[in-house]
């Protein structure tokens, strides 16, 4: 386990026929490897950026897969609402339930978050994607009791 993430594994079926490790981590710290794989991510952003996003009531989570972050989310908690932003899953790994996994994962480690929101990009594929992880659209945001 790296140091400054509480980590949580699930065995997830690949298209190779072998079973891949994939842990869903809320990041505490950055090391210099998750700042390399964050950029990759989201390009647009800074390590401010990232920074701010571990502090006070927000959070970052990462789908991690031999201690290379494939997918992350910003969560911004107020009592017992938590919404997401800048959900992005690594184009080489999409269609392979790592941004299912953790959504899914993310909710079970925050249980004590009763609502669950996130702006609608307008993209298709987002909106199939949401859906699937049992959101509904309501004007131009996703929400999930």
């Amino acid at each position: 386990m790296r140091d400054g993430t509480i980590r949580y594994t699930e065995n997830l079926f690949f298209y190779a026929p072998k079973i891949m490790k994939l842990t869903i981590e809320k990041l505490t710290t950055l090391s210099a490897q998750d700042l390399i794989d964050l950029a990759k991510i989201w390009p647009e952003q800074t390590e401010s950026d990232w920074q701010a996003s571990l502090t006070n009531n927000r959070m970052l989570f990462a789908a991690v897969f031999n201690e290379r972050i494939l997918g992350a989310v910003k969560i911004n908690l107020s009592g017992d609402h938590g919404e997401l932003s800048d959900l992005f899953v690594r184009e080489v790994t999409r269609r392979r339930g790592v941004g299912l996994y953790l959504i899914e994962d993310l909710q079970a480690q925050l249980p004590q978050v009763k609502s669950w929101e996130m702006k609608t990009d307008g993209d298709a594929v987002t909106a199939a994607f949401m859906q699937a992880c049992g959101f509904s659209l309501e004007g131009s945001v996703w929400k999930k009791n």
